[in-house]
């Protein structure tokens, strides 16, 4: 499934919004040029790479469904004064404890874009159904969010001055959890 995020700002945000920020032959003549400089940065959010849901105290007998955040990859272009355009593709595993009540879950994650260490420009949350076949333990699934346009002062802005950060949508025990270095994974999870 691919899933899109559009920053448009500034006089030719309505503009942009109607015209979906570039066009597709935009684009294309776009794929011909070289980037003036790097991608920006993709980030997983440490206290928000994996996930333990516990059903009673946190204890290995008490897991219901783990899920972590394996890998994350990113590509962009952009030229002259035109808008970043990047996709990234996250992967994820996922395993169902003794304490799972079902075959099936559902997770939330975000991608947020910000400028670099600072401010978050854009933040958004997917639902990621997961599905665990027969009696395995484990799923791995990959969702790409496809279109991620970022705005640019100028030529002179590169992409090394925003960030991408990943991130499972936890909630704030889950995050306690995870800050204590406490770690529960499947051992059959590759």
């Amino acid at each position: 499934m691919t899933r899109l995020i559009k920053i448009c700002t500034g006089t030719l945000a309505l503009a942009a919004l109607l015209t979906g920020c570039s066009t597709l032959s935009d684009w294309r003549d776009s794929a011909n040029k070289e980037n003036p400089a790097p991608c920006p940065n993709v980030i997983v959010l440490q206290d928000a790479g994996r996930m333990v849901q516990f059903s009673g105290e946190p204890a290995l007998e008490n897991v219901a469904y783990t899920a972590e955040i394996t890998n994350v990859e990113t590509t962009c272009r952009y030229y002259d004064e035109e808008p970043i355009e990047a996709a990234v593709e996250v992967d994820f595993a996922f395993g169902r404890g003794p304490q799972a009540t079902a075959s099936n879950m559902d997770v939330s994650y975000f991608v947020a874009v910000t400028r670099m260490d600072r401010d978050v420009i854009v933040k958004e949350e997917f639902t990621l159904p997961v599905r665990f076949r027969g009696d395995s333990a484990t799923a791995t699934l990959s969702d790409t969010v496809g279109s991620i346009t970022i705005p640019r002062k100028d030529s002179s802005t590169s992409g090394t001055n925003f960030e991408i950060v990943v991130g499972l949508a936890l909630t704030r025990e889950q995050v306690l959890y995870n800050r204590s270095g406490k770690s529960l994974k499947f051992p059959d999870l590759d």
